[in-house]
């Protein structure tokens, strides 16, 4: 290799075998976009002395705040701090939460030296009190800095950004433990043949998905991790998302209809992603990543500041004693004269991840309250989200997810008038088990604007709607919830004297409605090839069991 000062950490013939020095030696492009082409096509990816370069000029641009440690300081406080410790003997700071040192083709000196890199940062940051994707991040950083601190440095100025559009790693258990849940928030989106699999053969999938940063931190090989992080420098966070979803979807296409290689599907993956060049190059797993149509950055940051309020109302804020804070149904505290205790981990495996922390609270039972609108309404109102499920006399099994209180209705004056979020959807467990979401965030080509004034929603006159499209919030997120602009949401709810109407197909197939008619309440069953409309509730046992 070109540079044996990059190498003095690094066992050269592991590199030699993992990395080559066979690209480019020099890049001259400056603005973003083309930066951002050139990262995912692996423009330095086959060049260890350019890598180098590169990094050294993404990090040093990195806005970071008014102190922040440099090479100097590291020189100063690592001989207090290591004191006579042997390199290989030291602790790991707290806060990496057991997390093993990879070895990335490091040398026995590298892998010391990242144990006191990680040491002297804990000294500098008190702040950072739950980061275990930092000590990979510290052997990659190593391999391309001429000495521990430099390397040190680096990893200061990531850890230091003080932009609060551009997120890079999670530094406490809160933002962590939010970024699992909008993972499963995404997984469930976007992944849902691999969702399925995971709930059919996991007892808890919250548990996986709260694995899904050691996938990359840690599992993927060196030259795979290597170009997700080439990636990650230029484009910040999102890219972490795209990844892991697309090793998901690997995962699944390689195991479905396989039998497991273990009774831990955590484990398995695990070893997926170890052996991850047996399936897929680091090509292909970036290829895969970035066909899938993502949220925007904006978006994601509000479903993740929506994680993290749901977090901090239950008191969720540092590592509990227990592995896994998130609250199941189990066989103990649900009851059902409709579903059982699976059946209902299936339909809780698709509420959004910030409500699955909460227990079910029957609110409404037509074997309690009987089968009136009005006495329906009395008793939902002013519970948000609800859950609803219904079992027809033709014993068949459907329900909805229902993401606005119905206590919006009445902003109508007593008209029929559509409310509601693009996280509803709706499902029927018999005679077979199928969710039905808004098709428009499949398909955005079907999208029509809204124009303001069929917004009945409100919203903070101190936002301006973007011409951007870019800008543009799907759906997907509750508007009133961030106090956006009403034009960024949809109707999905609508419930009148006579009747309700939950739809996710916009504009696509007519609404099913569920009117009181003498003797009891009447449900039109939707088409079969209406499979998005839901029909809410029928002559059968009905029941509201859940609220937050």
């Amino acid at each position: 290799m070109d540079s044996p000062g990059y190498n003095c950490f690094v066992d050269r013939d592991k590199m030699d075998a993992t990395i080559q020095d066979l690209g480019p030696k020099e890049l001259s492009c400056t603005e973003l976009q083309e930066l951002k082409q050139l990262a995912r096509q692996g423009y330095w990816a086959r060049s260890y002395t350019l890598r180098g370069k590169v990094y050294q000029r993404l990090i040093r641009d990195i806005p970071c705040r008014t102190v922040t440690p440099d090479a100097s300081v590291y020189s100063d406080i690592v001989g207090k701090i290591v004191g006579k410790h042997s390199s290989g003997s030291l602790p790991l700071p707290e806060f990496v939460d057991n997390t093993q040192v990879p070895s990335y083709c490091l040398n026995t000196r590298g892998e010391g030296a990242v144990r006191k890199i990680l040491l002297c940062i804990a000294n500098q940051f008190p702040d950072v009190s739950f980061c275990p994707a930092l000590p990979a991040v510290v052997a990659l950083l190593l391999h391309y800095s001429i000495d521990e601190a430099e390397c040190f440095e680096k990893a200061c100025r990531i850890l230091a950004c003080n932009d609060p559009s551009k997120k890079l790693i999670d530094q406490s258990f809160l933002a962590f433990e939010s970024s699992c849940m909008t993972f499963g928030d995404l997984v469930n989106k976007y992944c849902q043949a691999a969702h399925k699999l995971m709930v059919a053969i996991s007892e808890d999938v919250l548990q996986v998905y709260a694995d899904w940063q050691r996938w990359l931190f840690g599992e993927l090989p060196l030259n795979y991790f290597a170009r997700v992080f080439d990636v990650f420098l230029v484009e910040g966070y999102k890219v972490l998302y795209r990844v892991a979803l697309a090793i998901l979807k690997f995962f699944h296409k390689v195991r479905a209809g396989q039998p497991l290689e273990s009774d831990n599907v955590k484990q398995d993956i695990r070893t997926f992603v170890k052996d991850i060049a047996k399936t897929v190059s680091p090509e292909k797993l970036l290829e895969k990543a970035f066909a899938i149509r993502l949220f925007s950055r904006k978006e994601i940051q509000l479903l993740q500041m929506a994680n993290e309020k749901a977090l901090k109302q239950k008191g969720i804020t540092v590592k509990q004693k227990r592995q896994f804070v998130h609250l199941a149904v189990h066989a103990e505290n649900f009851h059902s004269e409709i579903v059982g205790v699976k059946e209902m981990r299936d339909i809780w495996s698709w509420v959004p991840e910030r409500f699955a922390l909460c227990q079910p609270l029957l609110l409404f039972s037509s074997l309690q309250h009987g089968y009136s609108l009005t006495r329906f309404y009395f008793q939902c109102e002013g519970h948000e989200p609800t859950l609803l499920l219904i079992k027809t006399t033709q014993k068949e099994v459907c329900g909805a997810y229902l993401s606005t209180d119905w206590s919006e209705r009445n902003k109508f004056g007593g008209k029929l008038g559509f409310f509601g979020t693009g996280e509803c959807f709706v499902f029927r467990l018999q005679p077979e088990v199928q969710r039905y979401e808004w098709v428009v965030i499949k398909h955005p080509e079907l999208t029509k604007p809204v124009s303001l004034e069929s917004t009945t929603i409100l919203s903070s006159p101190c936002h301006s709607v973007s011409s951007d499209p870019a800008d543009r919030l799907s759906p997907f997120l509750a508007a009133r919830h961030f106090n956006l602009p009403s034009k960024t949401e949809s109707l999905f709810m609508a419930g009148g004297n006579d009747c309700l109407i939950i739809e996710t197909f916009e504009n696509l197939f007519q609404k099913q409605k569920i009117r009181d008619f003498p003797g009891g309440t009447v449900v039109q069953n939707p088409p079969a090839n209406a499979g998005g409309m839901g029909s809410i509730p029928g002559p059968g046992r009905s029941h509201m069991p859940w609220s937050n």
